[in-house]
């Protein structure tokens, strides 16, 4: 299972995009509300989540992680004790750990990306301790996703998919969508 947590104030593009591509891909995908049911985005847009946090199992069913932007989503994903197992789950796990825009922040604060190479929202790239920072779209280093922002949010999606499943599926759904 795939679980896409939205928090009050995450980046909708960042969120929906993704889960979009994902379920094109037939790959199940939960969206998780982090700070209820329904979930505003930074935006504006409500969306109602699949379940809510207390209902997150963080057991073997969890094969990845997504953590959208977005302000004050992002502080409110960190902020949230369940996102922080579940980060920690995955990261002990060998499972992916995704995160777009300001985002990758969490995954800097936890130590995570010590070493690796990674890439967020410009201006945040001080909160990725320990990351060396590329200026790609997006980027993958061993079980770790991370993307700039709202306008890459279809090729991380798509990039989510090519992990799930490989290189060929996520060529197939990039092209039924028309993507260059």
């Amino acid at each position: 299972m795939i679980y896409v947590f939205l928090a009050e104030g995450f980046e909708e593009v960042e969120a929906l995009a993704p889960v979009d591509m994902l379920r094109r891909a037939k790959l199940d995908v939960t969206t998780v509300g982090v700070t209820g049911k329904i979930v505003t985005g930074s935006h504006g847009i409500s969306v109602t989540a699949d379940i809510t946090a207390d209902q997150l199992p963080i057991d073997a069913t969890m094969e990845m992680i997504v953590l959208p932007g977005g302000m004050p989503g992002t502080l409110n994903e960190e902020a949230s004790p369940v996102v922080q197992a579940a980060i920690d789950y995955c990261a002990a796990n060998d499972r992916w750990i995704s995160a777009i825009c300001a985002a990758p922040s969490i995954l800097g604060h936890k130590g995570l990306l010590q070493g690796k190479t990674a890439v967020c929202y410009t201006g945040f790239e001080k909160e990725l301790t320990g990351a060396e920072i590329s200026t790609s779209g997006v980027v993958t280093d061993g079980k770790i996703i991370t993307a700039r922002g709202a306008g890459v949010a279809v090729d991380f999606g798509l990039t989510l998919v090519g992990a799930m499943l490989g290189k060929e599926t996520q060529a197939q759904i990039r092209a039924s969508i028309l993507c260059d």
